[in-house]
């Protein structure tokens, strides 16, 4: 390993390796990479009622997405770790075929299982997706220009995820479900071929020692994150928080977590090794970026029903309210380097989560019932805050480290961001749970979800009371979201270093 840099040094000589020529295939190869995870994780949601009539299995249809974001979550530690001992291509290329495979056999499917069986196959691939596109980008681009290609894989990553709902209806309603997986296949072969023709690693020095995986450690690492995401996920839905299921696989969960840390101890080449936690700057930045996952649970999630159930606005208009912010995220990534270049990238993350906790804070003053602009101007500016704190801390932390420590390192902030993704579902959904049943007077969820879903059964006053009831249900979401806002602004404050180690080296 070469030399680290003591301080930030964001001009003069390029901190990273100089980005080979022709990188312009590669990088539509990303962009198409980035678009298909983004695609799966929310396209299904719309098309649900016309796979339930068609395979059956309602009670377990949630699976479709939990399956992959489980998927997804556990193998990005492993992925990361395969990428700094093989290199990111082969990796790359084995996540595109196994999530193309995955998605032929999903539309093929012909129940329930068989479909919520293969969308893990898509998820183990998307895994690999998702934390390779990035290391791939940070070893393209030198520390100058991350920002740029990281705002064009945010852009396509929230337009995406934006679409994805639209996509999916249209292909249902005017085609079959099926095609909703059939089309990521000319798109995967094209980033396929891509990546194969184009994306040429730079040759570096055989290792003396030969490479060994550590497959007991990747299997402890999939059981414990399986086991507690299930736990997280089904939790307070499928069965309550304190039945035995649950209670059995938060102590499977927490037994798998202490044996994944003997086992990474003893591997000579661990999955995830300690220094990602014992580096002030990864460990920052993984809690970091944690409690992001879990404030962003408020406006993805909860915003929606907001818009419809106490605004009144159809799904279409529901969904533009939450896509403004999607309009200034990456502009904001984009511009930040202009911010973090002069006073830092833990400076630069601090001004962003605090706009953001104050924008969040702000929600709960709208007024009753208010006008669809008003929370469209803060998605807006949540948007613009949130751009300004993720980028510099991605960036940043790629740049604390070599080739080497790359794919490691962005795969465990990666990790973290979806694990607090599925906390915050779990925690912010037993929140507004409580919240709806207090201001309501009781009743079963059951009840009230039926009440959401046709309200030109209920009564005028009955319809006031459940507006009002959504209203601080959501209100509530978003004080904790600000909380988890507040806390990753203590984790810069108290935990990052001031200045974050930037290596000097040509690495």
């Amino acid at each position: 390993m070469g030399s680290t840099g003591r301080t930030e040094r964001l001009s003069g000589a390029d901190t990273g390796a100089a980005a080979p020529p022709g990188r312009a295939p590669v990088v539509a190869a990303l962009m198409l990479g980035m678009a298909l995870a983004a695609l799966d994780g929310t396209v299904v949601s719309t098309a649900v009622p016309q796979i339930v009539g068609d395979l059956g299995g309602f009670a377990v249809f949630s699976w479709l997405f939990s399956g992959y974001l489980l998927a997804v979550t556990v193998t990005l530690p492993v992925y990361g770790k395969l990428s700094d001992t093989f290199g990111r291509k082969p990796v790359l290329i084995a996540g595109i075929v196994l999530f193309l495979l995955g998605s032929l056999l999903c539309a093929v499917a012909w129940n329930m299982a068989a479909l919520i069986a293969f969308r893990v196959v898509q998820g183990l691939g998307g895994g690999a997706l998702q934390g390779t596109v990035q290391t791939i980008a940070a070893d393209l681009y030198p520390l100058k220009e991350r920002p740029r290609i990281q705002a064009r894989l945010s852009t396509v990553w929230a337009t995406a995820a934006v679409a994805g709902p639209a996509v999916g209806g249209l292909l249902a309603g005017y085609a079959d479900w099926r095609w909703i997986f059939l089309v990521n296949l000319p798109v995967g072969a094209v980033a396929l071929f891509l990546v194969a023709r184009y994306f040429v690693e730079p040759a570096r020095p055989a290792p003396a020692v030969r490479p060994r995986v550590d497959w007991a450690g990747a299997l402890c690492v999939f059981g414990a994150g399986a086991l507690l995401l299930t736990a997280l996920v089904q939790g307070g839905t499928a069965w309550p928080w304190l039945s035995a299921p649950s209670l059995a696989l938060f102590g499977g969960g927490a037994v798998l977590v202490a044996v994944t840390v003997v086992v990474e101890r003893r591997a000579a080449e661990p999955i995830i090794p300690g220094w990602v936690w014992r580096r002030r700057t990864i460990a920052a930045v993984n809690l970091a970026l944690g409690a992001l996952g879990l404030l962003m649970v408020a406006p993805t999630v909860f915003l929606p029903t907001y818009a419809q159930s106490v605004l009144g606005l159809g799904p279409i208009a529901a969904g533009f309210v939450l896509s403004v912010m999607t309009l200034s995220w990456p502009v904001s990534a984009a511009l930040s380097d202009r911010v973090y270049n002069r006073i830092g990238f833990r400076r630069t993350a601090i001004l962003g989560i605090t706009a953001a906790m104050l924008v969040l804070l702000s929600f709960p003053l709208l007024p009753f019932p208010g006008e669809p602009w008003q929370p469209a101007l803060a998605m807006l500016l949540l948007g613009a805050a949130l751009g300004l704190f993720q980028l510099p801390l991605i960036v940043g932390v790629q740049s604390t480290v070599g080739w080497s420590e790359r794919g490691t390192t962005t795969a465990s902030v990666l990790f973290c961001r979806q694990v607090g993704q599925s906390m915050g579902a779990a925690l912010f959904g037993a929140v507004a749970n409580a919240v709806l049943l207090s201001r309501l007077g009781g009743g079963s969820l059951d009840s009230v979800s039926h009440a959401l879903e046709n309200p030109a059964t209920l009564t005028a006053d009955a319809t006031e009371g459940l507006r009002r009831a959504v209203d601080a249900a959501v209100d509530h979401v978003y004080v904790g979201a600000a909380a988890a806002a507040g806390a990753a602004l203590l984790v810069l404050v108290f935990v990052a270093p001031k200045r974050f180690p930037v290596r000097t080296d040509a690495e």
